[in-house]
């Protein structure tokens, strides 16, 4: 987020055979045959209970935000069901064996499609492109983050359909970065309607949006809903669907009522804590798509006294997480070593673990000079180790699994403090959000990543907040060493080996704490069809559903 993107950011897919074998299940149908009498056809009905802050991409900090923005704004290349690339404004994915990208690794060409035209009726061109990439480096605009797009040099046009970016030097990641499915999805903004600006921090176009997209937004109602309608000139065919209404719900129970009365069509980003309810509504399909994310708590490293690896490493060891699992997500998660999932091909099975070891936590805390007061809770220098655990308030799950995580630290003698915050709020941007400005001892964080193991934007000393996601305020020479291998490298042996040793370092380090790897519970009505979601934009491919 990334429950965010990503909070949220974020989150998230790569290996296709893992994919494909993605789990589903559909609760028990009397219908015999055509669509449900409660189905409106042509007409999608989504719900949240994730509020949103913009649906300007270059501002956004949560998931929620990206996919809302996707049914409207277009990015250069997407990600299939499979994690295969897709190319949506550019013509053709660049490669090495195509010449889209140079041997040198400092080139990429973007031959872009003919015949797209924005939502108003101009023309798009590779104006657009260069102007997206301006506005992202523009200083005063506030954004998410320039990871990535900071590498580049220049972006040339030498006529409508091109773009060639120029890079400063190599960045692996490049084709899965820029304006594609990454861990913060920018897409492509129009030249014609924000270029008069000094910046996009408070302009009409980030409540409405215009874009190239299969989707038009009519109107935003802030705590209400967000509606659309079919672009039937979306130039990768006309949309099925003649409507979408995304509606903002805050309580997750409400929304599971209403999918159990049949009055939504997609609960999105339902948290695990209402699988069990989901899966037993007739007509309801519930699918569980494995993706690049990771539930973690954050430390924040520049507060006495999670400065220390050693109280870091600790508090993870008294971690259970397989109970964790058990009882916080009805075993909808995977239990976590790190932070990149065994189907990425960059996991690394010898680092972290997910076993819990309260005698060797214990010993740390000791050695760290935190004895054990009378009352059980360790005292240092006269001042108790009391933790500050941040959640969102309307995940249930976050509630749920915060108890059970302040039980697991009491046996180690750290007590608990949870503060609730709206997920607007935690994750929001530098000078609001709770995360981005470091007003946190812990917090539990969901982040959804992109296709590419690139984790760099949490981790560099770069990308600090408030110039990126590194919210933990984690900083290590190593840990930027081993991630300017893994980002200058195009082959997978050198970026694999380099992200062997980011692993390791997170294991030592212990900015965060990882919990659990999540699958996207995707629970739908069954007589929506052509629903393929990828694990990082779901509606990547929405001009193809029907209902």
């Amino acid at each position: 987020m990334k429950s965010s993107r990503r909070a949220l950011r974020s989150v998230l897919l790569l290996a296709s055979t893992i994919l494909l074998a993605a789990c589903s299940r559909v609760a028990g149908d009397s219908t015999t045959g055509g669509r449900h009498p409660w189905t409106q056809p042509e007409t999608l009905r989504v719900a949240t209970s994730i509020g949103l802050n913009t649906l300007n991409p270059f501002l956004s900090t949560e998931q929620v935000e990206a996919n809302v923005q996707a049914l409207a704004l277009d990015p250069l290349i997407a990600v299939d069901e499979r994690g295969r690339d897709v190319p949506i404004l550019a013509a053709v994915v660049p490669t090495l064996e195509n010449g889209g990208i140079s041997r040198d690794g400092l080139t990429l060409t973007y031959h872009l499609r003919h015949n797209v035209r924005w939502q108003d009726g101009a023309p798009f061109t590779s104006r657009d492109v260069a102007f997206s990439y301006h506005a992202i480096m523009n200083p005063a605009t506030t954004v998410a983050t320039r990871h990535g797009y900071d590498q580049i040099a220049r972006v040339e046009t030498p006529d409508r359909y091109t773009a060639v970016f120029r890079l400063k030097r190599p960045f692996s990641p490049a084709v899965h970065t820029f304006f594609a499915h990454s861990d913060a999805p920018y897409f492509i903004l129009p030249a014609h309607l924000l270029e008069r600006y000094h910046d996009l921090n408070r302009v009409p176009f980030n409540a409405k949006p215009v874009g190239t997209g299969p989707f038009k937004i009519v109107r935003w109602l802030r705590g209400d809903r967000i509606e659309f309608v079919a672009n039937d000139d979306y130039f990768l065919g006309k949309p099925k669907l003649r409507r979408i209404v995304v509606s903002l719900v805050p309580d997750e129970n409400t929304i599971a009522s209403q999918m159990r009365a049949h009055e939504i069509d997609w609960f999105y980003a339902a948290t695990p804590r209402m699988y069990p309810q989901l899966t037993s509504i007739a007509g309801v399909e519930v699918r569980l798509v494995p993706m690049n994310a990771n539930d973690s708590i954050l430390l924040n490293t520049k507060r006495a006294p999670y400065d220390d690896a050693n109280v870091r490493r600790a508090i993870g060891l008294a971690i259970d997480k397989p109970q964790l699992v058990r009882e916080a997500t009805f075993g909808t998660t995977v239990a976590a070593t790190e932070d990149l999932p065994p189907f990425m091909w960059a996991f690394d099975p010898k680092a972290g673990t997910t076993v819990r070891d309260l005698p060797r936590a214990n010993a740390l805390l000791d050695a760290a000079g935190w004895r054990r007061g009378s009352d059980g809770v360790r005292v240092k220098n006269g001042k108790r180790f009391s933790m500050g655990l941040s959640y969102r308030t309307d995940s249930i799950t976050d509630r749920n699994r915060g108890v059970l995580i302040a039980s697991m630290l009491k046996d180690a003698g750290i007590e608990t403090d949870l503060k609730g915050y709206t997920t607007s709020l935690l994750y929001g941007p530098p000078g609001t959000g709770i995360q981005a400005d470091g007003k946190f001892d812990a917090s539990l964080q969901t982040w959804y990543a992109g296709s590419d193991p690139d984790d760099s934007t949490q981790l560099t000393c770069d990308q600090v907040a408030p110039k990126g996601y590194n919210w933990t305020r984690y900083c290590s020479p190593a840990m930027d060493a081993a991630q300017r291998v893994a980002l200058s490298h195009y082959d997978r042996p050198t970026r694999k080996r380099a992200y062997a040793t980011i692993e390791e370092l997170l294991a030592r380090d212990t900015p965060y704490v990882y919990l659990w790897w999540p699958r996207q519970i995707e629970a739908i009505n069954s007589d929506l069809k052509g629903f393929r979601p990828n694990g990082i934009i779901e509606d990547w491919n929405a001009y193809q559903w029907s209902i």
